[in-house]
Protein backbone atom coordinates (compact mmCIF):
# COMPACT_ATOMS: atom_id res chain seq x y z
CA UNK A 1 0.00 0.00 0.00
CA UNK A 2 1.39 3.41 -0.98
CA UNK A 3 2.24 5.80 1.81
CA UNK A 4 1.50 9.50 1.97
CA UNK A 5 4.31 11.55 0.48
CA UNK A 6 2.69 14.99 0.81
CA UNK A 7 0.02 16.01 3.31
CA UNK A 8 -1.59 19.40 3.78
CA UNK A 9 -3.85 19.64 6.80
CA UNK A 10 -5.89 22.84 7.27
CA UNK A 11 -3.21 25.06 5.70
CA UNK A 12 -3.79 28.80 5.65
CA UNK A 13 -1.60 31.56 4.19
CA UNK A 14 -2.03 35.28 4.75
CA UNK A 15 -0.66 38.26 2.78
CA UNK A 16 -0.89 41.70 4.42
CA UNK A 17 -3.67 40.53 6.76
CA UNK A 18 -5.62 39.06 3.82
CA UNK A 19 -6.14 35.29 3.94
CA UNK A 20 -5.31 33.83 0.51
CA UNK A 21 -5.45 30.13 1.43
CA UNK A 22 -8.27 28.79 3.58
CA UNK A 23 -8.14 25.40 5.32
CA UNK A 24 -6.34 23.66 2.45
CA UNK A 25 -6.25 19.89 3.01
CA UNK A 26 -5.26 17.03 0.70
CA UNK A 27 -2.92 14.04 0.51
CA UNK A 28 -0.66 12.94 -2.34
CA UNK A 29 0.52 9.34 -2.22
CA UNK A 30 4.02 8.18 -3.07
CA UNK A 31 4.36 7.91 -6.86
CA UNK A 32 1.24 9.96 -7.59
CA UNK A 33 1.11 13.06 -9.75
CA UNK A 34 -1.21 15.72 -8.39
CA UNK A 35 -2.43 19.01 -9.78
CA UNK A 36 -3.93 22.18 -8.35
CA UNK A 37 -6.23 23.57 -11.04
CA UNK A 38 -7.84 26.97 -11.07
CA UNK A 39 -8.07 30.43 -12.55
CA UNK A 40 -5.51 33.17 -11.91
CA UNK A 41 -5.65 34.42 -8.32
CA UNK A 42 -7.27 31.29 -6.88
CA UNK A 43 -4.28 30.55 -4.61
CA UNK A 44 -2.75 27.56 -6.41
CA UNK A 45 0.73 29.08 -6.83
CA UNK A 46 0.68 30.31 -3.24
CA UNK A 47 -0.01 26.72 -2.16
CA UNK A 48 2.94 25.49 -4.21
CA UNK A 49 5.23 28.14 -2.71
CA UNK A 50 4.12 27.20 0.80
CA UNK A 51 4.92 23.53 0.13
CA UNK A 52 8.33 24.48 -1.28
CA UNK A 53 9.11 26.62 1.77
CA UNK A 54 9.03 30.04 0.07
CA UNK A 55 5.95 31.17 2.06
CA UNK A 56 5.24 30.70 5.77
CA UNK A 57 1.86 29.29 6.75
CA UNK A 58 -0.49 30.91 9.27
CA UNK A 59 -2.57 27.82 10.03
CA UNK A 60 -2.37 24.06 9.69
CA UNK A 61 0.48 21.71 8.87
CA UNK A 62 2.51 20.52 5.86
CA UNK A 63 4.26 17.14 5.94
CA UNK A 64 6.62 15.68 3.31
CA UNK A 65 7.56 12.00 3.47
CA UNK A 66 6.40 11.82 7.08
CA UNK A 67 8.35 14.90 8.23
CA UNK A 68 6.36 17.91 9.40
CA UNK A 69 8.09 20.71 7.48
CA UNK A 70 5.73 23.59 8.25
CA UNK A 71 3.48 24.67 11.09
CA UNK A 72 2.70 28.09 12.49
CA UNK A 73 5.57 27.65 14.96
CA UNK A 74 8.13 25.79 12.80
CA UNK A 75 9.24 26.51 9.23
CA UNK A 76 11.82 24.36 7.46
CA UNK A 77 13.77 26.28 4.79
CA UNK A 78 13.43 25.06 1.18
CA UNK A 79 16.81 23.32 1.14
CA UNK A 80 15.80 21.01 4.02
CA UNK A 81 12.56 19.83 2.43
CA UNK A 82 13.95 17.59 -0.32
CA UNK A 83 11.85 19.32 -2.96
CA UNK A 84 12.68 19.98 -6.62
CA UNK A 85 11.07 22.89 -8.46
CA UNK A 86 10.36 23.63 -12.13
CA UNK A 87 9.51 27.30 -12.53
CA UNK A 88 7.15 28.85 -15.07
CA UNK A 89 9.99 30.72 -16.83
CA UNK A 90 12.41 27.75 -16.37
CA UNK A 91 14.96 30.04 -14.57
CA UNK A 92 17.90 28.57 -16.48
CA UNK A 93 21.38 30.11 -16.21
CA UNK A 94 22.35 31.55 -19.63
CA UNK A 95 26.07 31.54 -18.85
CA UNK A 96 26.07 27.77 -18.16
CA UNK A 97 25.82 24.91 -20.62
CA UNK A 98 22.98 22.42 -20.50
CA UNK A 99 25.19 20.11 -18.41
CA UNK A 100 26.11 23.00 -16.12
CA UNK A 101 22.44 23.82 -15.56
CA UNK A 102 21.40 20.23 -14.89
CA UNK A 103 24.28 19.62 -12.47
CA UNK A 104 24.01 22.98 -10.71
CA UNK A 105 22.17 21.73 -7.62
CA UNK A 106 24.24 18.60 -7.10
CA UNK A 107 26.47 19.98 -4.37
CA UNK A 108 28.90 17.67 -2.63
CA UNK A 109 28.90 15.16 -5.51
CA UNK A 110 32.19 14.15 -7.13
CA UNK A 111 32.60 15.49 -10.67
CA UNK A 112 32.64 12.07 -12.33
CA UNK A 113 29.46 11.00 -10.51
CA UNK A 114 27.86 14.34 -11.34
CA UNK A 115 28.63 13.92 -15.04
CA UNK A 116 27.19 10.39 -15.06
CA UNK A 117 24.02 11.66 -13.40
CA UNK A 118 23.73 14.56 -15.85
CA UNK A 119 24.23 12.26 -18.85
CA UNK A 120 21.63 9.83 -17.49
CA UNK A 121 19.03 12.57 -17.04
CA UNK A 122 19.69 14.14 -20.43
CA UNK A 123 19.05 10.70 -21.92
CA UNK A 124 15.81 10.42 -19.93
CA UNK A 125 14.47 13.81 -21.10
CA UNK A 126 15.50 13.27 -24.72
CA UNK A 127 18.48 15.67 -24.79
CA UNK A 128 21.39 13.26 -25.12
CA UNK A 129 24.11 15.03 -27.09
CA UNK A 130 23.09 18.50 -25.88
CA UNK A 131 25.31 18.61 -22.77
CA UNK A 132 27.69 21.24 -24.18
CA UNK A 133 25.02 23.46 -25.78
CA UNK A 134 23.95 26.76 -24.21
CA UNK A 135 20.32 27.15 -23.24
CA UNK A 136 19.70 30.32 -25.29
CA UNK A 137 20.20 28.22 -28.44
CA UNK A 138 17.47 25.74 -27.45
CA UNK A 139 13.78 25.77 -28.30
CA UNK A 140 11.17 26.39 -25.61
CA UNK A 141 10.39 22.70 -25.37
CA UNK A 142 14.07 21.83 -25.01
CA UNK A 143 14.53 24.47 -22.30
CA UNK A 144 11.58 22.97 -20.43
CA UNK A 145 13.28 19.56 -20.57
CA UNK A 146 16.52 21.05 -19.20
CA UNK A 147 14.56 22.60 -16.33
CA UNK A 148 12.95 19.22 -15.59
CA UNK A 149 16.31 17.42 -15.66
CA UNK A 150 17.82 20.03 -13.32
CA UNK A 151 14.95 19.60 -10.85
CA UNK A 152 15.36 15.80 -10.92
CA UNK A 153 19.15 15.83 -10.58
CA UNK A 154 19.37 16.04 -6.74
CA UNK A 155 16.84 13.14 -6.49
CA UNK A 156 14.16 15.12 -4.63
CA UNK A 157 11.46 13.41 -2.63
CA UNK A 158 8.86 15.65 -4.23
CA UNK A 159 8.82 17.56 -7.53
CA UNK A 160 6.83 20.81 -7.83
CA UNK A 161 5.96 22.32 -11.22
CA UNK A 162 4.63 25.87 -11.53
CA UNK A 163 2.66 26.28 -14.82
CA UNK A 164 5.44 24.33 -16.56
CA UNK A 165 4.03 24.50 -20.11
CA UNK A 166 2.43 27.94 -20.16
CA UNK A 167 5.11 29.43 -22.46
CA UNK A 168 4.69 26.74 -25.12
CA UNK A 169 2.29 26.50 -28.06
CA UNK A 170 -0.76 24.26 -27.71
CA UNK A 171 0.50 21.32 -29.79
CA UNK A 172 3.87 21.18 -28.01
CA UNK A 173 2.19 21.63 -24.62
CA UNK A 174 -0.02 18.59 -25.17
CA UNK A 175 2.85 16.42 -26.38
CA UNK A 176 5.22 17.43 -23.57
CA UNK A 177 2.52 16.94 -20.94
CA UNK A 178 2.30 13.26 -21.84
CA UNK A 179 6.09 12.91 -22.17
CA UNK A 180 6.69 14.48 -18.75
CA UNK A 181 4.08 12.17 -17.22
CA UNK A 182 5.84 9.16 -18.76
CA UNK A 183 9.22 10.36 -17.40
CA UNK A 184 7.88 10.92 -13.89
CA UNK A 185 6.03 7.60 -13.82
CA UNK A 186 9.07 5.69 -15.11
CA UNK A 187 11.13 7.07 -12.22
CA UNK A 188 8.42 6.62 -9.57
CA UNK A 189 8.44 10.35 -8.82
CA UNK A 190 5.82 12.07 -6.71
CA UNK A 191 4.93 15.43 -8.22
CA UNK A 192 2.52 18.32 -7.86
CA UNK A 193 1.89 20.89 -10.56
CA UNK A 194 -0.28 23.97 -10.75
CA UNK A 195 -2.05 25.05 -13.92
CA UNK A 196 -5.09 26.92 -15.21
CA UNK A 197 -5.38 24.51 -18.16
CA UNK A 198 -7.68 21.57 -17.46
CA UNK A 199 -6.50 19.65 -20.54
CA UNK A 200 -2.97 19.81 -19.14
CA UNK A 201 -4.24 18.69 -15.74
CA UNK A 202 -6.13 15.75 -17.27
CA UNK A 203 -3.10 14.69 -19.34
CA UNK A 204 -0.64 14.72 -16.42
CA UNK A 205 -2.32 14.16 -13.10
CA UNK A 206 -3.66 11.20 -11.17
CA UNK A 207 -5.44 13.50 -8.72
CA UNK A 208 -6.66 17.04 -9.37
CA UNK A 209 -7.72 19.69 -6.89
CA UNK A 210 -10.08 22.37 -8.22
CA UNK A 211 -9.43 25.65 -6.40
CA UNK A 212 -11.51 28.80 -6.13
CA UNK A 213 -10.99 31.80 -3.86
CA UNK A 214 -8.19 30.14 -1.91
CA UNK A 215 -10.30 27.07 -1.14
CA UNK A 216 -10.15 23.51 -2.44
CA UNK A 217 -13.56 22.65 -3.88
CA UNK A 218 -12.80 19.03 -4.79
CA UNK A 219 -9.73 16.74 -4.76
CA UNK A 220 -10.36 13.76 -7.01
CA UNK A 221 -9.46 11.87 -10.17
CA UNK A 222 -10.25 13.60 -13.47
CA UNK A 223 -13.08 11.15 -14.23
CA UNK A 224 -14.84 11.95 -10.96
CA UNK A 225 -14.42 15.70 -11.40
CA UNK A 226 -16.07 15.48 -14.82
CA UNK A 227 -18.82 12.94 -14.11
CA UNK A 228 -19.34 13.42 -10.35
CA UNK A 229 -18.58 17.07 -9.51
CA UNK A 230 -18.97 17.89 -5.83
CA UNK A 231 -20.72 21.21 -6.41
CA UNK A 232 -22.01 23.59 -9.07
CA UNK A 233 -18.68 25.47 -9.26
CA UNK A 234 -16.72 22.31 -10.14
CA UNK A 235 -19.41 21.27 -12.61
CA UNK A 236 -19.14 24.64 -14.38
CA UNK A 237 -15.33 24.83 -14.25
CA UNK A 238 -14.43 21.33 -15.41
CA UNK A 239 -15.40 20.36 -18.93
CA UNK A 240 -18.40 21.63 -20.82
CA UNK A 241 -22.07 21.15 -20.14
CA UNK A 242 -25.51 22.65 -19.76
CA UNK A 243 -28.09 22.70 -16.98
CA UNK A 244 -31.77 21.92 -17.45
CA UNK A 245 -34.47 22.67 -14.86
CA UNK A 246 -35.97 19.57 -13.27
CA UNK A 247 -38.46 18.63 -10.55
CA UNK A 248 -38.16 15.93 -7.90
CA UNK A 249 -41.22 13.66 -8.27
CA UNK A 250 -40.21 10.89 -5.88
CA UNK A 251 -37.24 9.60 -3.86
CA UNK A 252 -34.29 10.31 -6.14
CA UNK A 253 -36.52 10.56 -9.20
CA UNK A 254 -36.38 13.59 -11.49
CA UNK A 255 -38.47 14.79 -14.40
CA UNK A 256 -37.12 17.27 -16.91
CA UNK A 257 -37.63 18.17 -20.56
CA UNK A 258 -35.65 15.22 -21.90
CA UNK A 259 -37.22 12.55 -19.74
CA UNK A 260 -37.34 10.91 -16.33
CA UNK A 261 -34.21 9.77 -14.53
CA UNK A 262 -33.05 8.57 -11.11
CA UNK A 263 -30.42 10.59 -9.23
CA UNK A 264 -28.87 9.18 -6.05
CA UNK A 265 -27.82 12.64 -4.85
CA UNK A 266 -31.49 13.74 -4.77
CA UNK A 267 -32.63 10.73 -2.72
CA UNK A 268 -33.43 12.86 0.32
CA UNK A 269 -34.74 15.86 -1.60
CA UNK A 270 -38.42 16.68 -0.97
CA UNK A 271 -40.95 15.90 -3.68
CA UNK A 272 -41.72 19.03 -5.66
CA UNK A 273 -38.24 20.51 -5.19
CA UNK A 274 -36.81 22.38 -8.16
CA UNK A 275 -33.29 21.32 -9.16
CA UNK A 276 -30.85 21.66 -12.08
CA UNK A 277 -29.68 18.60 -14.04
CA UNK A 278 -26.17 18.66 -15.53
CA UNK A 279 -25.84 17.29 -19.06
CA UNK A 280 -22.40 16.85 -20.60
CA UNK A 281 -21.94 16.88 -24.39
CA UNK A 282 -21.34 13.12 -24.37
CA UNK A 283 -24.68 12.57 -22.57
CA UNK A 284 -26.66 13.87 -25.57
CA UNK A 285 -26.37 11.54 -28.58
CA UNK A 286 -27.39 12.22 -32.16
CA UNK A 287 -29.98 9.62 -33.20
CA UNK A 288 -31.81 9.89 -36.53
CA UNK A 289 -34.39 7.37 -35.33
CA UNK A 290 -35.35 9.39 -32.25
CA UNK A 291 -38.64 11.28 -32.13
CA UNK A 292 -37.05 13.78 -29.73
CA UNK A 293 -35.91 16.69 -31.88
CA UNK A 294 -33.57 19.64 -31.25
CA UNK A 295 -32.54 22.50 -33.50
CA UNK A 296 -28.89 23.28 -34.30
CA UNK A 297 -28.14 26.86 -33.18
CA UNK A 298 -24.32 26.73 -33.09
CA UNK A 299 -21.63 24.35 -34.31
CA UNK A 300 -17.89 24.12 -33.67
CA UNK A 301 -15.73 21.85 -35.83
CA UNK A 302 -13.21 19.83 -33.80
CA UNK A 303 -11.77 17.55 -36.43
CA UNK A 304 -13.23 14.15 -35.59
CA UNK A 305 -16.34 15.74 -34.05
CA UNK A 306 -18.68 18.68 -34.13
CA UNK A 307 -19.72 20.30 -30.87
CA UNK A 308 -23.34 21.27 -31.52
CA UNK A 309 -25.36 23.68 -29.40
CA UNK A 310 -28.94 22.44 -29.68
CA UNK A 311 -32.14 24.29 -28.81
CA UNK A 312 -34.91 22.21 -27.26
CA UNK A 313 -38.61 22.97 -27.82
CA UNK A 314 -38.66 24.99 -24.56
CA UNK A 315 -35.81 27.20 -25.80
CA UNK A 316 -33.30 25.70 -23.35
CA UNK A 317 -30.03 24.59 -24.93
CA UNK A 318 -27.81 21.52 -24.53
CA UNK A 319 -24.46 20.52 -26.02
CA UNK A 320 -23.78 17.41 -28.06
CA UNK A 321 -20.59 15.87 -29.50
CA UNK A 322 -21.37 14.33 -32.89
CA UNK A 323 -19.02 12.56 -35.36
CA UNK A 324 -17.95 15.10 -37.96
CA UNK A 325 -19.41 13.22 -40.92
CA UNK A 326 -22.80 14.28 -39.52
CA UNK A 327 -22.50 17.84 -40.83
CA UNK A 328 -25.81 19.56 -40.06
CA UNK A 329 -26.70 23.13 -40.96
CA UNK A 330 -27.57 25.89 -38.53
CA UNK A 331 -31.32 25.85 -38.09
CA UNK A 332 -31.68 22.16 -38.98
CA UNK A 333 -33.53 19.85 -36.58
CA UNK A 334 -31.92 16.55 -35.61
CA UNK A 335 -32.96 13.59 -33.49
CA UNK A 336 -31.33 13.16 -30.09
CA UNK A 337 -31.45 10.76 -27.16
CA UNK A 338 -29.91 10.68 -23.71
CA UNK A 339 -27.30 8.18 -22.59
CA UNK A 340 -26.29 9.06 -19.02
CA UNK A 341 -24.34 6.82 -16.64
CA UNK A 342 -24.38 9.29 -13.73
CA UNK A 343 -27.24 11.76 -13.34
CA UNK A 344 -25.91 14.84 -11.55
CA UNK A 345 -28.23 17.50 -10.19
CA UNK A 346 -27.88 20.48 -7.89
CA UNK A 347 -30.47 22.31 -5.83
Amino acid sequence: MSKSLLTLDGVGVTYDDKRVLHDLSFTLLEGEIGCLLGASGCGKTTALRAIAGFEPIRAGRIAINGDTVATVADHWPPQRRGVGMVFQDYALFPHLTVAGNVGFGMTGVASAARRRRVDELLEVVGLAGYADHYTHALSGGQQQRVALARALAPAPRLLLLDEPFSNLDVELRERLSQEVRDILKSRGMTALLVTHDQHEAFALADKIGVMEGGRLRQWDAAYALYHEPADRFVADFVGEGAFLPAEVVGPGELVFELGRRNCRAMQDCATGSKVQVLLRPDDVLHDDASTLQARVVKKAFRGAQFLYTLALPSGATVLSLVPSHHDHAIGESIGIRLEIDHVIAFT
